[in-house]
């Protein structure tokens, strides 16, 4: 089974617009909208849940075991806290995120009349004013504050312009798509795993191949509070991968150059069986991975176990730098992830008995547990036996 080619021009375009509309957790109505025109351009049937999360098929010569490939269209953002006597707004995180990351960011902020413009600021935010102060001021959401760009000297003023307690606040992802590769912006965690996921379709959909079985493409909108594939995976799935940023980082093995394979998250071991077949797809379709545990991380395979779907999961990555801040990927990762996403959906099923959801022993999978083979091969520097 050939690789199939990945149109990274498309995919880089796709990443680029959805980077460009607003979309934290509980304001995700808009890109919601953009993602189903997506697909409606490359032909593929989708349908929509009542808060908006999409779940989009391509039919296969099996209903079942179907298959499942979820990233989420969600981002950080925040909220607005409470109107301030200084005219400011405090602010409150939607998703776990530093305020560090908040400090000298642009943002907008959906009011009832209309948005407007700000940057959220630490408290003590001049040099002028503050001195050494300014430097060792501690870093907190409670210590930062969201000055509009708008006539508002006090909390009376804030609230004639509408804003109120609970408005969302969008963080500017500032991007940028440097010609080494690399590209650096905010909340490519996870707008980089949706436009991967819609490349590896265009692929799909373009090589007029029949998949082995139903294949459904879920886009969640809730991943960052912790909702995410809950509510929207159908009876047939019987497996599901996920599609998220990796940790590069020290003390890590994610990298910004091919798919990263997550063996477990905090919520535990990923799905033995799933994994490995992810791993051998790498090597017999020669796509550079790596192997990784991430130790303070879950997404939509969490959300999906915890709601209680017996499905088997496993989660792709794209090794990301300093994530959920100013993240850094490069295309080599999200080609990588969108090749091994088509090396999957065109596998032929291996655990036929995944098509039932309860039944007998017969058919159930088992795990290796005899001794490995050890083989010591003589080098020159040693004896026969392999031994000094």
């Amino acid at each position: 089974m050939l690789r199939m080619r990945i149109d990274i021009g498309y995919l880089a375009d796709v990443l680029e617009r959805l980077l460009a509309i607003p979309s934290p957790s509980g304001y995700t109505d808009n890109v919601v909208r953009a993602c189903c025109a997506e697909l409606e351009r490359l032909g593929i049937p989708f349908e929509i849940t009542r808060r908006g999360a999409i779940r989009a098929v391509v039919r296969g010569e099996h209903r079942r075991p179907a298959r499942a490939l979820v990233a989420h269209l969600d981002t950080l953002g925040a909220q607005v806290r409470a109107l301030k006597e200084n005219g400011r707004l405090a602010l409150v995180s939607i998703g776990t995120w530093s305020a560090r990351f908040a400090e000298g960011a642009r943002c907008t902020i959906f009011a009832e009349r209309g948005a407007y413009r700000g940057s959220i600021l630490p408290l003590l935010a001049s040099g002028h004013a503050y001195g050494d102060a300014v430097d060792s001021q501690p870093a907190g959401w409670d210590h930062v504050e969201l000055r509009v760009d708008a006539y508002a000297r006090n909390e009376k003023d804030l609230a004639a312009l509408g804003i109120a307690i609970g408005d969302i606040v969008a963080i500017d992802p500032q991007p940028e798509f440097l010609e080494n590769g690399f590209i650096v912006s905010r909340h490519l965690d996870d707008k980089a795993g949706v436009a991967a996921l819609l490349a590896a379709l265009k692929a799909v959909m373009e090589s007029q191949e029949a998949l082995p079985v139903d294949t459904f493409f879920v886009f969640t909108i809730s991943e960052e509070v912790g909702v995410g594939a809950a509510a929207v995976l159908t009876g047939d799935i019987a497996s599901m991968v996920t599609v998220d940023n990796g940790t590069s980082a020290p003390g890590q093995n994610s990298r910004e150059f091919g798919a990263t394979i997550a063996m477990a998250d905090m919520s535990g071991p990923f799905d033995y069986h799933l994994t490995q077949k992810l791993i051998r797809l790498c090597r017999d379709e020669d796509i550079r991975y790596q192997q990784d545990i991430f130790r303070f991380y879950r997404s939509d395979s969490a959300s999906a176990i915890v709601a209680g779907h017996d499905v088997r999961t496993a989660l792709i990555t794209f090794g990301l730098d300093a994530s959920h801040g100013y993240e850094r990927i490069h295309m080599h990762a999200l080609r990588s992830v969108a090749e091994l996403v088509t090396a999957y959906v065109r596998s032929p099923v291996e655990i036929e008995r995944d098509a039932i959801d309860v039944g007998p022993l017969e058919g159930f999978t088992s795990q290796p547990t005899e001794e490995a083979e050890q083989k010591l091969k003589p080098t020159s520097e040693t004896g026969d036996n392999g031994v000094r």
